[in-house]
């Protein structure tokens, strides 16, 4: 854990160190687009964060390649070098769209090719799905079914990107979460050392928005763009197809689990949607909202869930943070419902789902507390 902990520390400071240095460079230079329709921001502001964001998260891996810890990652270096080379094909990709602005399907082909480097090149792929012993049908079923789950993942991290702070805060929290939940599986299913690629992952994932969120907080000084926001979900949708995916079924077979340890194998399939169930939830209803109008699916509005909370009163701090609980209790609550699995019925689940109640019904009453206010009218003023 020291090393993890470590790799996250290095990590921030080095995201922290680059950012400020592309801050400053994108001033001087006028490395900023103007103001768009959609856009809550007044003033034009940087959107190269997600280069510092990458440079960093590259730093960490070649950080990591020299440490003996991590030997067991880098022992078969084809995953973790695929992993890179897709995400500075996403980044320079993301970032000519912070530029220049250009067509939806330059970028979902640039996404696609992403996610088949990884899948082809990096060998990671959905093999099977913890649930009672389910694996996947075949290798074309498979590799199909993973860069769909990709390409996914990162346009539903790439919508949220709308408010100061959102997605790293976000992004932040969930693989807080993440983290907790792959170091406990690798536990769990008797791995000689927790050292893997889905927790390496993840903790690159934290020190990098620790990091950058100070710069990111309202008012923002700099954006991380399409390139941070892509770059984000397309290694939280790695991290998870490394663990998830890869998972023995035998390791859970019906046969040698109680009843409680059964219904837990749901939980790892689960767990990794969750995390960024509200990144997932805006990107489907962005999508059916989008194709009723007879627009193209990845066309641009300002029609948001956290557009919707500044136009029912919040202000862009109060979304934030209320995004920021959502995902906190949403993801804690699965991973004590995880922590709780044990061999007799019903397990210790109690303490995930009353964490759970409690905390999605203060969500609900902070959501729509400002709905219920009544605004007076601003009284007017005495002729001079």
């Amino acid at each position: 854990m020291k090393q993890y902990l470590l790799l996250v520390l290095f990590t921030a400071v080095v995201t922290f160190v680059l950012t400020w240095a592309v801050w400053r460079l994108s001033l001087r230079f006028k490395l900023y687009p103007g103001i768009r329709e959609r856009d809550v921001h007044k003033t034009p502001t940087p959107r190269l964060g997600g280069v510092a964001m990458f440079l960093a998260v590259a730093a960490a891996f070649l950080f990591s390649s020299q440490q003996p810890f991590f030997s067991v990652i880098w022992a078969n270096p084809g995953p973790v070098l695929a992993v890179l080379g897709a995400t500075l094909v996403i980044v320079l990709v993301g970032v000519a769209d912070d530029l220049w602005d250009l067509d939806w399907m330059i970028k979902l082909g640039a996404q696609f090719v992403a996610a088949g480097i990884i899948t082809l090149l990096g060998g990671l792929q959905i093999l099977s799905l913890p649930i009672g012993g389910l694996t996947v049908g075949s290798g074309w079923m498979s590799f199909t079914l993973t860069v769909f789950a990709i390409v996914v993942v990162m346009n539903a991290v790439n919508f949220i990107d709308g408010l100061d702070g959102l997605v790293a805060g976000v992004c932040l929290i969930a693989n807080g979460v993440f983290f907790a939940y792959s170091y406990l599986l690798v536990r769990d299913t008797g791995a000689s050392t927790y050292f893997n690629l889905a927790s390496f992952l993840a903790a690159v994932l934290i020190g990098a928005c620790i990091g950058f969120l100070p710069f990111n907080w309202n008012p923002a000084k700099i954006f991380m763009g399409d390139a941070g926001a892509l770059m984000l979900g397309l290694l939280m949708a790695s991290s998870a197809v490394a663990i998830t995916g890869q998972i023995d079924p035998a390791v859970l077979d019906p046969e040698q689990l109680g009843r409680s340890q059964l219904l837990g194998a749901f939980i790892p399939i689960l767990l990794p949607v969750v995390v960024v169930l509200l990144p997932l939830l805006d990107f489907g209803l962005a999508i059916i909202r989008r194709m009723r109008a007879g627009k193209s699916p990845f066309s641009p509005d300002r029609k948001h869930l956290h557009h919707r909370m500044l136009d029912m009163g919040h202000s862009d701090r109060d979304a934030v943070l209320i995004f920021y609980a959502w995902t906190a209790v949403v993801g804690f609550a699965f991973l004590l419902m995880y922590i709780g699995t044990d061999q007799s019925w019903p397990g210790d689940y109690a303490l995930g789902i009353v964490f759970g109640v409690v905390g999605v019904a203060a969500c609900l009453v902070l959501t729509f507390l400002p709905s219920r206010r009544q605004t007076r009218p601003a009284p007017l003023k005495e002729p001079a």
